[in-house]
């Protein structure tokens, strides 16, 4: 009986693909389960929390910890069922693009799935080298501690440890679709058994003197960087923003997945759900444990938050232990983080939008993953990692990148949807009449953070301390867009969207179909249940 329905689910899922114009090329290793693990991996909660804390500190201290977390966990959400609905309609690992250019008006299409494509792919990217940079300085700050705050770590040395971080994620993600989807389950059992540890242990260890009133938690605002108050607090959504992000990881996996028409798209609304949850306490702990000298959490010899919030409770081998397992999540979340990138720009590439996409669109035979673009990948993330050397503010917007860049390819194929006339079929997963709401929730939001994100971290800045993130991603993006006007070679004369590469799928019968598709999942379903009686 079991057999009999996955092999129907299989061979649903594969005819879904076929209809939406793709053959079925990865091996669907990925359970229901696996696929949540992917996004909630990336998600890391606790060591992405460490990584950006430094953010909401100064920008209002503990009320913008707790209480920042939670505003912007919800905006998440909307953005997440926004997205959840269009991967439950067609889950491919194209994803993004693909729903742009298939809910677009024709005079506008091409366009607009050219530049979101190549978002999701900066955005990609710049997710790996942020997290494996994240990965880097806690390794470096776990080095300190051992040593008592003697080992100050070079520019050289953190870039060739993050060069190394970068390198052997490339190489575990060159394994078999059944090995990585595996992997996804650990890191879920380690990312929840972390944050449960924090939550409980930390209040149990830290000392009445570092301990805080629940009015000096809740409700202290310190302002440490310079902006007003109100838009102190918005910044501080930066940490949430960037710890709750890239769950369209689960989307570059749905050729992968099993059911994924379900499986994607509750994978996204549930791995974002929990992490508001477990974040907002995670926050909580730290908020009543972090004492009330906040400048010496930020200008500490460890130059890490947390690590100092954890030598102060648990001591240097307490905090030493637990820190061992917040780097190898860390680390974890860093090679889910690559999959999700090769996998976007496989099919990115399987489109023959990238440069050297007829190289970049190869399966490899043996172990029947996407080789090429996992090490394309790696090296776009270790050349991303270079802006290191230009000063910490610079290396800050690799952060910035990850969100921003994401947030255009998020938000344009939401606002299509809704604003050019379509076909738009909605899957298992729908909001009926609340998608629009819901979408207009999610597009509103992500416009007013881009313009946070662009923003200097003080009020007085200069060359130095300037926002290196309209710089790069605006370089980038601006790079695209004149490579796709380029005379005769660029990608006006030649891309045409997602190319079909089993069938005769036009663009106008994409969504269409997709009801007879449901059709005959359901009608395989049923045969099975039959078959097994």
């Amino acid at each position: 009986m079991e057999s009999s329905r996955r092999y129907a689910i299989a061979k649903a899922d594969e005819a879904l693909l076929a209809e939406l114009g793709y053959k079925q090329e990865f091996s669907r290793a990925f359970t229901p389960l696996e696929v949540f693990g992917i996004a909630f991996s990336i998600i890391g909660l606790l060591p992405s929390i460490a990584s950006v804390l430094s953010y909401a500190v100064p920008n209002g201290g503990p009320a913008a910890m707790v209480w920042g977390w939670a505003v912007a966990s919800l905006f998440i959400l909307c953005i997440g069922i926004s997205m959840a609905e269009l991967s439950s309609a067609a889950p491919t690992s194209g994803g993004l693009y693909f729903w742009t250019h298939s809910l677009s008006s024709p005079r506008c299409r091409n366009f607009l799935a050219w530049l979101v494509g190549y978002a999701n792919t900066i955005g990609s990217v710049a997710s790996v080298a942020s997290i494996d940079w994240g990965c880097t300085t806690q390794i470096m700050v776990a080095v300190s501690i051992g040593s008592d705050q003697n080992f100050t770590a070079t520019s050289a040395q953190t870039f060739g440890v993050y060069v190394a971080i970068v390198l052997s994620h490339g190489v575990i993600c060159c394994f078999g679709t059944a090995v990585l989807a595996r992997l996804q389950t650990i890191s879920v059992v380690f990312n929840i058994t972390l944050c449960l540890a924090v939550i409980i242990g930390l209040p149990a260890a830290t000392p009445k003197e570092h301990m805080n009133s629940a009015s000096y938690a809740f409700g202290n605002f310190t302002n440490l960087n310079g902006w007003p108050d109100g838009y102190a607090f918005i910044l501080s959504f930066l940490a949430p923003l960037w710890t709750i992000c890239s769950f369209d990881s689960s989307v570059h996996i749905s050729e992968e997945s099993s059911n994924a028409a379900t499986s994607v798209p509750w994978a996204i609304v549930s791995a974002i759900g929990i992490a508001g949850i477990l974040g907002w306490g995670i926050n909580v702990s730290l908020a009543f444990c972090m004492g009330k000298n906040l400048e010496y959490l930020l200008n500490s010899p460890i130059q890490q938050p947390m690590a100092q919030i954890f030598i102060d409770s648990f001591g240097q081998n307490g905090t030493l232990a637990l820190w061992a397992i917040v780097v190898l999540v860390q680390y974890m979340m860093g090679s889910s983080m690559m999959l999700a990138a090769s996998r976007q720009s496989f099919a990115f590439a399987r489109d023959g939008a990238l440069p050297f996409s007829s190289y970049l669109y190869r399966m490899n035979s043996f172990t029947k993953t996407p080789v090429n673009t996992v090490w394309f990948t790696a090296f776009c993330s270790a050349v991303m990692g270079s802006l290191s050397f230009a000063g910490p503010q610079a290396t800050s917007s690799m952060f910035a990148i990850s969100v921003a860049a994401l947030y255009i390819a998020y938000a344009i194929p939401i606002t299509v949807r809704f604003v050019f006339k379509n076909d738009f079929t909605p899957g298992p997963f729908s909001l009926g009449i609340f998608s629009l709401p819901v979408a207009i929730i999610s597009v509103s939001f992500m416009a007013l953070m881009h313009v946070v994100f662009f923003f200097p971290t003080t009020p007085q800045t200069d060359v130095a301390n300037m926002n290196y993130t309209v710089v790069v991603l605006g370089g980038i993006l601006l790079l695209s867009v004149l490579w796709y006007y380029f005379p005769v070679y660029g990608g006006v004369h030649w891309f045409t969207g997602p190319v079909p590469n089993v069938g005769k799928v036009t663009e106008e019968s994409t969504w269409s179909t997709h009801g007879s598709v449901e059709k005959k999942r359901a009608d395989i379903r049923q045969a099975s249940v039959e078959a097994s009686h």
